[in-house]
């Protein structure tokens, strides 16, 4: 039987709402037979506002979504891949099935003066909670103050106009699905700001006996980027950082299929960086993947990790 209805399972913030009209309109414009309809959930991420770490990190704002897909109340899930633990598998019975197009990977600072991170003045504060964030700030800009600040895109700029920090840092791709780039300041090069695992793509998750479901939404996926995700998953997977660990790194698939992989490990203060930088041809990026992690390893990433209370 042909599938004439795909639902959609998505957290409720406006946020994963604009990530799920792309989907719907990219299964628009290749399947226009097929109707689409929104199953909306408010994670236990999305309600907690305390430190991550205490909800077991990043997988509280997934579960409820891969439980909605798993129950059969929704066909298909929509994630942001840097929000999917890599230290474990997928929930068992469900599989990526696409890799959209990525989006931008790099941050942006949102300063209301327009200023950029070299302009500010000692003791600005920065919103931020991401410890990733907060490491490669410290290190570069020691003047500059980090503060805690959760919640979705939207709810971080309310906070920033009611005076709870002078500026943010948030992510391009984000601001742009929420069509707020124009509030951004500077956009901070990835040899600035390194990404974390996953930064602007979203991924599509499917039940693993969807075969139709599956068929259908696999079109969608850009090549490219699955071996780009393949790679950074399989490196932080190697790692087993948890979410109170500063790990940050991109892949890029070159036009004439090489891949390179730059992986990062900062200590929460940012004064130990390990780094390293890797090739491949155009066959393996799960290999790449472990190469860098396993480089990193070499350089006393473990040690770095393992060190960090979570």
């Amino acid at each position: 039987m042909a599938v004439e209805l795909i639902r959609i399972v998505s957290r409720s913030s406006p946020m994963a709402l604009a990530q799920v009209e792309r989907v719907r309109a990219e299964l628009a414009a290749r399947h226009p037979g097929i109707r689409t309809e929104v199953v909306p959930v408010t994670t236990s991420g999305d309600r907690w506002q305390g430190d991550l770490a205490k909800l077991g990190g990043k997988g509280a704002f997934t579960k409820e979504v891969d439980a909605a897909l798993l129950a059969g109340e929704a066909d298909l899930a929509v994630h942001c891949v840097k929000d999917v633990p890599a230290d474990r598998p997928l929930p068992a019975g469900t599989v990526f099935a696409a890799y959209l197009t990525r989006d931008d990977i790099r941050d942006a600072l949102i300063d209301p003066a327009g200023r950029t991170l070299d302009q500010l003045p000692p003791g600005t504060r920065i919103g931020t909670s991401s410890v990733r964030r907060v490491a490669q700030l410290t290190a570069a800009y020691p003047e500059l103050v980090p503060v805690p600040m959760r919640g979705n895109a939207n709810r971080r700029l309310e906070k920033l106009e009611a005076g709870e920090a002078d500026a943010l840092l948030l992510a391009v791709s984000g601001l742009e699905r929420i069509g707020m780039a124009h509030r951004i300041s500077q956009v901070l090069g990835v040899d600035e700001m390194c990404p974390p695992i996953g930064a602007g793509v979203l991924a599509l998750q499917c039940r693993e006996g969807d075969a139709e479901v599956i068929d259908v939404v696999s079109g969608l996926g850009d090549p490219a980027t699955w071996r780009e995700m393949t790679a950074e998953r399989m490196f932080l997977h190697v790692l087993q950082g948890h979410c109170n660990s500063p790990i940050a790194g991109y892949a890029k698939a070159e036009r004439d299929g090489r891949l390179s992989l730059w992986g990062r490990v900062f200590s929460p203060d940012g004064k130990t960086v390990l780094d390293a930088h890797e090739w491949a041809g155009p066959l393996d990026p799960a290999t790449l993947g472990t190469s860098v992690a396993v480089a990193l390893l070499r350089q006393g990433a473990r040690e770095v990790i393992d060190a960090i209370p979570h």
